[in-house]
C-alpha cells in the first residue's frame, strides 16, 4: 500500500501564520482533484504536520484537532477522504515545558512518516510527498519516498536532498498519473 502524504499549511490549505482558526483557511487550488486521483489510483492519503503553535502555546491540542475534523468533513464533500493526520507539536527553541525539545516526529525527522508507515502498512519505496518547506524534503528523504515535491516559492535556497520542484499542485497530480504503480 502507497501513501500521498501531505504536508498541511502551503500544501492543502494556503500558509496563514499559525493556522488553528476555521474562518482562516483558505484551500490551495487544486488540492481537490490531486486528492481525488492520488485515492483512485490507490493512495492513502496522509497528513504529516508540524505545529509548534501548539508547543508554543498558541493554540490547543483541541482547537487543532477542531480545526482538522472540520477540515476533513469539508473535504469528504468533495469525496476526499484522509486516512490518518498525524502532528507534531514540539520545538527545540521555542516549545514551553514538554513541547521544548527535539523530537522524532519533528520534520525533517522522518518520524511520522515512519509511523505512519507501521500503522497503515504502508511501502514508503512507493509513497510520495508534497511540502513546501525543506523539512518537508529531509523528512521524505530520510523515510526513502519514492518522491518528494517542493512547493516552490516558500525556500530561498534550494533544499538539500532529493525532491522535484513544482510551481502547482496540478503538476503533481500530472506526475502521478504518468508515473502510478499498480498496488501489488
Amino acid at each position: 500500500m502507497k501513501a500521498l502524504f501531505l504536508d498541511r499549511d502551503g500544501v492543502i490549505n494556503q500558509e496563514v501564520h499559525y493556522l488553528w482558526r476555521i474562518e482562516d483557511v483558505l484551500w490551495m487550488p487544486g488540492i481537490v482533484s490531486l486528492c481525488r486521483t492520488a485515492q483512485a489510483l490507490g493512495y492513502k492519503l496522509v497528513v504529516v504536520t508540524n505545529q509548534a503553535g501548539i508547543g508554543r502555546g498558541l493554540y490547543t491540542l483541541g482547537e487543532f484537532e477542531t480545526l482538522m475534523d472540520w477540515m476533513r468533513s469539508e473535504l469528504a464533500r468533495d469525496g476526499v477522504r484522509l486516512d490518518a493526520v498525524y502532528h507534531c507539536a514540539h520545538h527545540p527553541e521555542h516549545g514551553l515545558g514538554e513541547f521544548k525539545r527535539e523530537h522524532e516526529d519533528r520534520k525533517p525527522s522522518p518520524g511520522m512518516l515512519l509511523r505512519a508507515a507501521r500503522d497503515l502498512g504502508l511501502d514508503l519505496e512507493e509513497s510520495v510527498m508534497i511540502g513546501d518547506r525543506c523539512s518537508d524534503i529531509g523528512a521524505a528523504n530520510a523515510a526513502g519516498l519514492r518522491q518528494a515535491f517542493l512547493i516552490a516559492g516558500t525556500e530561498e535556497e534550494p533544499c538539500p536532498g532529493q525532491y522535484r520542484a513544482v510551481e502547482t499542485l496540478a503538476e503533481v497530480q500530472r506526475w502521478i498519473e504518468d508515473n502510478d504503480v499498480a498496488s501489488g
